[in-house]
């Protein structure tokens, strides 16, 4: 590694009052340790839910043997058309619920040219990847097209392709969709399904729950409504159910039970200054596949990819603050295994689906427990293992991490000196 004085790289340092005293982080007086690493499956089949013969075939490429219990409770009511509302872990499918729902009752001789379903959500990264996973899934249905439509893109060049090309399937942001709809150019009156991913966050903020009525309001009043989130509050329930006519409602692994089994948990007591120290002695001594870094500002964000690669580490960085291109240029040459180190922001944090990431590290603590989940979501998809180690360096990261051991009930230990790589990497 090149010769780079890691303590006068800290310049970026935020404003926020440094470690003065250590943080009391409780653990939870009532919780049984485990070492358990068992994810729910059911041995039932896709077979069983009687899906086309083309999905079927798609599945089996893409080594799907068995239905996560989130498919299993969920997908055989959404394939009959029924509203849903679905709260389960991160890295459990959920994105593969409504895309199989949609692609077995979708009918190009019933819809023709007209779109037939919307999925929104509110970053472009996760628009681009459930386009991804319609067109995975979709293999051997190529009459059915998909398109993703959002914001840093050509308004003309959208235009162009619901007309010359019109999709029957749209994933897109709220703002995008929501102009194209209003000035004419996406016509929404024969939809069918109607979806939201992340739809707490979606409907949380007023101004994209807005945008999302109106949307709402252009769409037949007899079409199924599906929406999704790992994380689902009191609050916001009653205003998902709004949108919906008498849902299913799934909630798996709530309250107490919203664990990720198979990922450890550890945090590491330091001040803001030793941060990158630490860091960088993790990277050289951790075996992992790919790492995500996570910061809580675009700036924290360059600063720290900077350093990294000045220490000769392959790292990229993702920020809301590039343009739309390089944002999903870099997502697709991380998620193609072309670098193996990101740092990012939350714009990361929700929904997006990296199956090699198997460690996580929390440079800044997020500020909710949420938060916290989402992010470390990101390793151990689907019941692998994977590994989240989370700097606290302030009192308030201290409070979070409280609330997570609290909220979730799970133990979350100091890191120790050595951590054997088989507690995280898969054989």
């Amino acid at each position: 590694m090149s010769e780079v004085d890691i303590n006068e790289l800290t310049a970026y340092d935020s404003d926020e009052e440094e470690l003065t005293e250590k943080p009391e982080v409780k653990q939870p007086a009532d919780q049984k340790k485990s070492d358990d690493t068992y994810v729910a499956i059911h041995s039932s089949g896709f077979r069983e839910f009687l899906l086309k013969p083309e999905l079927l075939r798609a599945i089996a490429d893409c080594g799907f043997e068995h239905p996560s219990e989130v498919q299993h409770e969920c997908i055989p009511q959404a394939i009959l058309g029924t509203d849903v509302i679905c709260q389960a872990k991160s890295g459990m499918g959920k994105t593969a619920v409504f895309v199989l729902a949609v692609l077995q009752q979708l009918d190009v001789a019933t819809v023709g040219n007209n779109v037939a379903c919307l999925v929104l959500c509110h970053t472009r990264e996760l628009a681009y990847q459930i386009c991804h996973e319609f067109d995975r899934f979709k293999k051997y249905l190529p009459q059915l097209k998909a398109a993703v439509f959002y914001g840093g893109i050509p308004y003309q060049k959208h235009v162009d392709i619901l007309k010359n090309d019109p999709p029957h399937i749209v994933i897109g942001t709220p703002g995008r969709i929501l102009q194209l709809a209003d000035e004419k150019n996406l016509n929404l009156k024969q939809l069918k399904y109607f979806v939201l991913d992340e739809c707490d966050r979606m409907l949380e903020s007023l101004d994209m729950r807005k945008d999302i009525q109106k949307i709402f309001r252009m769409t037949p009043h007899d079409k199924q409504v599906m929406m999704f989130s790992a994380t689902l509050s009191e609050t916001i329930r009653p205003v998902v159910k709004k949108f919906m006519h008498n849902p299913l409602e799934i909630y798996i692994n709530e309250g107490a039970k919203l664990t990720l089994h198979g990922l450890k948990q550890y945090f590491v007591q330091l001040n803001e200054k030793e941060k990158n120290r630490k860091l960088v002695d993790l990277l050289d001594a951790l075996e992992f596949n790919q790492v995500v870094i996570f910061v809580k500002a675009t700036q924290r964000a360059t600063e720290l990819n900077k350093l990294l690669t000045d220490c000769n580490f392959p790292a990229i960085c993702i920020h809301r603050s590039m343009k739309q291109e390089e944002r999903i240029d870099r997502y697709r040459k991380f998620k193609d295994f072309h670098s193996r180190i990101m740092v990012a922001t939350d714009l990361l944090s929700r929904g997006i689906d990296i199956e090699r990431v198997n460690v996580v590290i929390n440079y800044d603590m997020p500020e909710s427990s949420d938060t916290y989940l989402h992010r470390v979501g990101r390793a151990g998809r689907f019941g692998t293992k994977g590994l989240a180690i989370s700097f606290v360096s302030s009192q308030d990261d201290g409070t979070v991490l409280n609330e997570v051991q609290s909220r979730f009930a799970v133990s979350v230990p100091e890191l120790p000196d050595e951590i054997d790589a088989s507690t995280y990497m898969n054989s």
